[in-house]
């Protein structure tokens, strides 16, 4: 743990599901619903660090996050990215990612396109209203 460090101190959004190596949250993003971060609990920067063993159930976990999000979001495409530029603790990023979002093609971080329709909007907060349960139950039966 790292005083200073943000997901050292909190959760880092929504607490979706936790293991003692992991935990899935949802991101506070509101023009992206749907929106997970898969954090690894203890501080550590960088990917290469971990253990060859938990390289490969890290992994295993944001393959079975990006599975439910798909599956439960229908977005055009998934974005996953594991940055660490402004919060140097190990997570990846899980982005539904619509044709028609505010940044699509660009990263959600870039100058935004256009501005999402309020009813585009709206149908995917409803599908993300069920995604908590969805992620809960597919980690909890596959991931322990």
């Amino acid at each position: 743990m790292t005083p200073a460090c943000v997901l050292c101190q909190g959760d880092g959004g929504r607490l979706v599901w936790r293991n003692d190596r992991c935990r899935v949250i949802l991101a506070d993003e509101p023009d992206y619903p749907g929106f997970v971060r898969v954090i690894w609990q203890a501080h550590m920067a960088e990917f290469s660090d971990l253990t060859a063993q938990d390289r490969q159930d890290l992994m295993a976990l944001v393959n079975r996050v990006e599975q439910v999000v798909r599956a439960v979001m229908q977005p055009t495409k998934i974005n996953l990215a594991a940055l660490g530029n402004m919060v140097p603790h190990l997570h990846w990023h899980v982005i539904p990612r619509y044709a028609d979002d505010a940044h699509f093609p660009g990263a959600i971080w870039a100058a935004p396109q256009r501005a999402v329709a309020a009813d585009a909007l709206a149908h995917r907060q409803a599908l993300a209203s069920v995604l908590p349960l969805a992620l809960q139950q597919a980690l909890s039966a596959e991931l322990h």
